[in-house]
C-alpha cells in the first residue's frame, strides 16, 4: 500500500499480540522531519472492504512538519497481519493499546510515553473513544469523524447483508469476492455508500481500495464488520470519556445520521466540546473533502 501514499513516506512495523501492524511515517524528502519528541498525531482508518491508512493520505501531509505523524493499517486491513479469525471488537482494543504504547513514546528507545492526539473515523472512531475511556493515559485529544458503534442507542443501523447469507459457509466468501475484489464493485461501494458526490471518487482511490481488499485473508475482518460482530452501543461508553474531543459528521453520511450522532455526543458535553456538521460530505471526509478536513483539524489542534 506504500505506493498509494505520498512520496517520502516509509513503512514500519510494530509487533502486536495478533501479529504485525504496518504503519506509515515520513522518512525524508520532500518532508522536513519534526524532532523525535514532537507531539504524536495518529490517523486511524475506518472499517469496510478495502479500508487502509490510505484513507488519510490526502490529509496527514499537512501536519508532517510539526507533528510526529503515524498512520497505521489496522490488524486485518491494508498490509498488516490478516488472521484467519472471527474478529471481535476486543481484538482492536488490545492491538490499538499495544500500538499506541509502542509507537507514541517521546523517545522510542525508552519506555517514556507521550499521549497521542488520535484522529479516527466511523467504527474505529467509536473504538478509539471507548479505549480513551479505559486508558486515558494513551490520549491527549480526539478528533472523530462519524464515530459509531453501529448499534448506538439500540439502533442497529450498520448491517448491510442478511445474517443468514453472511453466516453460510462459502457463501460469505463469494459475497466478499463479488462485492469487494473487482474494480466495478469497489467504485460502486465508494460512490453509493461513502461519498456524497460520486464524481469525487478517483481512479487512484478505487485502485487503493482494491489493492487492500485483495490481500490474502482480507475477507475475515471485512466479513466480521458486515456480520455485525464488531458492533456495540457507543452510548454506553461516552459518559466515561475524559479526553477533549471534537466530532465531525458528513451531513450525507449513510447508515448513521448526524442527528443520532448528536444524541450520543450530548451524553458528555463536558469533553465532547464540538460537533460539526460538514455539508456535501459522506463518511470519508478525508478523501472527499481533504482541504476542509485539514482546516478543521488545524483549528482543533491549535487548541490542544
Amino acid at each position: 500500500m506504500l505506493q498509494f501514499h505520498p512520496p517520502g513516506m516509509g513503512q514500519q512495523i510494530v509487533e502486536t499480540s495478533l501479529g504485525e501492524m504496518v504503519y506509515y511515517v515520513p522518512v525524508g524528502t520532500p518532508w522536513v522531519l519534526p524532532p523525535p519528541d514532537a507531539q504524536p498525531l495518529v490517523f486511524l482508518h475506518n472499517f469496510g472492504g478495502g479500508a487502509s491508512a490510505y484513507e488519510w493520505s490526502k490529509v496527514y501531509p499537512a501536519f508532517l512538519d510539526s507533528y510526529r505523524v503515524i498512520a497505521p493499517d489496522l490488524i486485518g486491513w491494508g498490509r498488516s497481519a490478516h488472521l484467519v479469525r472471527e474478529y471481535r471488537v476486543e481484538d482492536y482494543l488490545v492491538t490499538l493499546t499495544e500500538f499506541l504504547e509502542k509507537t507514541c513514546g517521546s523517545d522510542r528507545a525508552t519506555t517514556v510515553h507521550r499521549p497521542a492526539i488520535v484522529i479516527a473515523s466511523s467504527l474505529t472512531g467509536a473504538i478509539a473513544l471507548r479505549l480513551a475511556g479505559e486508558r486515558p493515559d494513551l490520549f491527549k485529544a480526539l478528533c472523530l469523524v462519524c464515530p459509531s458503534g453501529f448499534a448506538d442507542l439500540g439502533q442497529d443501523a450498520g448491517r448491510r447483508l442478511p445474517l443468514q447469507a453472511i453466516g453460510m459457509p462459502l457463501l460469505d466468501q463469494m459475497i466478499y469476492s463479488i462485492g469487494a475484489m473487482n474494480e466495478v464493485a469497489v467504485r460502486s461501494f465508494l460512490e453509493r455508500f461513502l461519498f456524497a458526490k460520486p464524481s469525487r471518487v478517483s481512479p487512484e482511490m478505487v485502485a487503493a481500495y482494491l489493492e487492500s481488499a485483495k490481500q490474502p485473508n482480507a475477507q475475515y475482518a471485512a466479513l466480521a464488520f458486515l456480520r455485525g460482530d464488531l458492533y456495540f452501543d457507543l452510548a454506553n461508553y461516552v459518559p466515561q470519556l475524559k479526553i477533549p474531543t471534537m466530532i465531525l459528521w458528513g451531513e450525507n453520511a449513510q447508515f448513521i445520521t448526524a442527528d443520532l450522532g448528536q444524541r450520543v455526543a450530548r451524553l458528555n458535553p463536558t469533553y465532547i466540546q464540538e460537533f460539526v456538521k460538514v455539508p456535501s460530505a459522506g463518511v470519508l471526509l478525508s478523501l472527499e473533502q481533504p482541504a476542509l478536513t485539514i482546516g478543521m483539524l488545524q483549528q482543533f489542534l491549535s487548541k490542544h
